[in-house]
């Protein structure tokens, strides 16, 4: 089938809020920890990112699905537990924790 006069978009269904990312991150990685989030007037400033975070976009890949049959060839949990063994194999080689303020960022949590 050619693609012609029509655009499609690739995505994944459901979309997850950065959030719930995290937390299947942390969960096939065995994290037990708490995600705590914080409102952007105490979050530290290395942490704060430009933009508007409250807003959320989410991309409608029913034409692709449904014209062209598309379906992701694994699933979220392979894909997540995938990257994680590749990332785990080749960690960064330039890493620098130096500019993280994590005192500032305990300061953060502990009025949580």
């Amino acid at each position: 089938m050619v693609s012609i006069h029509h655009s499609r978009n690739v995505a994944e269904t459901p979309a997850f809020s950065e959030l719930e990312w995290a937390r299947k991150i942390a969960a096939a990685t065995g994290w037990r920890g708490e995600f705590i989030v914080l409102p952007k007037d105490r979050t530290p400033k290395d942490l704060q990112h430009p933009g508007n975070s409250a807003q959320h976009w989410e991309a409608d890949s029913t034409r692709i699905r449904r014209e062209l049959d598309y379906c992701e060839p694994v699933s979220i949990e392979e894909g997540i537990r995938r990257t994680i063994e590749w990332e785990r194999a080749n960690p960064p080689g330039d890493f620098n924790p130096h500019p993280f303020d994590y005192a500032a960022e305990d300061a953060a949590i502990i009025t949580h």
